[in-house]
Parts: C-alpha cells; structure tokens; sequence
C-alpha cells in the first residue's frame, strides 16, 4: 500500500511538472510575441517619419569616415 501511494505522488508530481514546463513554453511565446509586436511598431514609427534612411545614412557616413586603416 505504500508503494502504491508513493507510485501516486511520483505521478502527480510528473504532471505537475509537465504543466509547469509547458506554462512556462508559453510565457515564453508570450514575450517573444510581445518583443516582436514592439519592434513592428517602431519599425512602422521609423520607416513612417523618414527617421531610419537618416538613422542608416548616419551610421554608414560614421563608418566611412572612420576609415579603413
């Protein structure tokens, strides 16, 4: 009988965790969605009011004056 109640807590156990690990995939999927809707948005916000050409013209005039050695 106290195998077989042990044999039952080891199981619930398993599944306890099973659950966890998989609430936890998601909380990950979650921000990885969040991040992502984030960055979308500043895309947009950048590419909307000319900001990222000027941003990328900045950083390749930066590199070229910096020279090659």
């Amino acid at each position: 009988m106290l195998l077989l109640s042990m044999w039952v807590r080891a199981q619930g156990s398993i599944r306890r965790v099973s659950r966890e690990e998989g609430q936890t995939t998601a909380e990950y999927a979650l921000v990885i969605l969040a991040a992502a809707a984030v960055a979308v948005v500043l895309i947009a916000w950048a590419h909307s009011s000319g900001k990222l050409p000027a941003f990328f013209d900045h950083i390749i005039d930066q590199v070229t004056a910096s020279g090659g050695g």
